[in-house]
């Protein structure tokens, strides 16, 4: 794989426009400004990131999250950019300049796929067809289509949202560059390669979708004629995957002691285990005991997320020959220097034992499962039974953009996770309530 290739403003939907630009934005900024005025993308707001969304103690949802990532990613394409163009005199600045957008572009809509209540939202679709009501489908629907609903995941779902024809929407979607969704997709292959893990790349009603993007860009293509496709990750994948390592896990031991879950000590502990004495020294010098200690934990989650992107960038740097190559393998914080990574490990162990297993996740989850099994079961029996009058109510409820009354089976339940997955959690247990005539709608 080669840089030249790699970067390209060419817009899927738009393959034919010969338009020259007639603005100062790239069109790298031009998918940022998209995707952050999009309606899918302001609807993260009332979505779930760990915690449950906030009473009066505000933690991150999918919105605040994803612009931190956003932010970060910004910086590690800087960074990274800066590094290349030092190491290759030959490359092209401007298009090596814009790996800091398309770095920030993609991390902005990297969560936009993600069903409601968090990542119990995604087992919760999983569960319903491979252990609910939805087992009904597995003899009617063709494997593939099977073996994505059945792994279904926020990743491939965002890239679906980003590229898929819904009724009403021109052709290719969000109408992206080639690149930015490209370094949306974090697992280039099918479900059908899956195996027991939950995680793919796309649904197979976007396999010639990926196909085009890839095979223009030159990503190295890993599967054979006629087997189930898998490529190569685009190298821009790896900042995006780091940018989200690094906050979700750091902001959400920040988040945790806002809800008490960690005490003070605790989490400074955590993020001063990613420096040295001499480092610990300095940074304590910025804040000293005296200081209000929420200030004091900021200033702390500051350098760790400073420190851990600056060590991204040189392990990027460092192995951009085995990037190109298709044979980098794990991540980018995998490849931490040993203090860093013995730190970040750690937080990880913490967060698991601590905040993952809390009594206010997991009541989310019980709740969000109960909430989505209920919902696919009427769903998809009214998609399967059209013309009972009560599928007919149903399916009032849902906008026409979604493609319900398809002819086939397979697009009308994709169509159900489509509907499903664009929720709020506001607005999912709302139609819950309604559903089961708990809530009667305002006048």
């Amino acid at each position: 794989m080669n840089w030249q290739d790699l970067i390209s403003s060419r817009r899927l939907g738009k393959e034919d426009s010969l338009k020259a630009p007639t603005e100062q934005r790239t069109e790298f900024q031009r998918d940022y400004d998209r995707l952050i005025f999009s309606a899918p993308f302001r609807r993260m707001q009332n979505k779930t990131q760990v915690f449950p969304l906030p009473g009066s103690i505000f933690v991150h949802n999918r919105l605040t999250h994803s612009l931190e990532v956003s932010s970060v990613g910004r910086s590690l394409g800087a960074d990274v950019a800066r590094e290349l163009l030092a190491k290759h005199a030959h490359l092209d600045p401007s298009l090596i300049d814009s790996i800091s957008s398309i770095v920030s572009a993609a991390c902005l809509a990297h969560d936009m796929g993600n069903p409601p209540f968090g990542h119990s939202g995604e087992a919760a679709i999983r569960s319903f067809f491979k252990e609910g009501r939805g087992q009904r489908f597995h003899d009617r629907l063709p494997s593939v289509v099977w073996e994505d609903i059945t792994h279904f995941d926020g990743n491939a779902n965002t890239f679906r949202l980003l590229t898929h024809q819904f009724n009403g929407r021109r052709k290719g979607g969000f109408v992206m560059t080639y690149t930015t969704l490209a370094s949306v997709v974090k697992y280039p292959f099918a479900s059908t390669l899956a195996g027991g893990k939950p995680k793919f790349g796309f649904f197979d009603s976007e396999r010639e979708t990926i196909q085009r993007i890839f095979d223009t860009l030159g990503v190295k293509r890993l599967s054979a004629d006629g087997a189930p496709l898998r490529y190569a990750r685009h190298p821009l994948v790896y900042l995006v995957e780091a940018a989200d390592d690094i906050c979700y896990q750091i902001m959400d031991i920040e988040d945790a002691h806002k809800l008490r879950l960690l005490s003070a000590e605790e989490t400074i502990s955590l993020y001063l285990g990613f420096f040295d004495d001499d480092e610990c020294a300095e940074i304590r010098s910025a804040y000293p005991e005296n200081t209000d200690v929420g200030d004091r934990i900021v200033y702390f989650r500051s350098c760790v997320i400073n420190a851990l992107e600056r060590a991204c960038v040189r392990v990027f740097a460092d192995n951009e020959e085995a990037i190109l190559s298709g044979t980098f393998e794990g991540t980018l914080i995998r490849r931490l220097p040993s203090r860093l990574a013995e730190a970040y490990r750690r937080c990880s162990e913490v967060a698991k034992r601590k905040i993952y297993s809390s009594k206010e996740v997991t009541d989310i989850e019980l709740s969000g499962y109960h909430i989505i099994h209920t919902l696919l079961d009427l769903m998809t029996e009214a998609v399967e039974f059209p013309e009972k009058k009560y599928s007919e109510l149903l399916m009032k409820q849902v906008s026409s953009r979604y493609e319900l009354s398809a002819p086939d089976l397979s697009t009308r339940i994709m169509a159900v996770a489509d509907y499903l997955s664009g929720m709020t959690d506001i607005y999912a247990l709302d139609l819950y309530r309604k559903i089961n005539g708990q809530q009667l709608p305002m006048i």
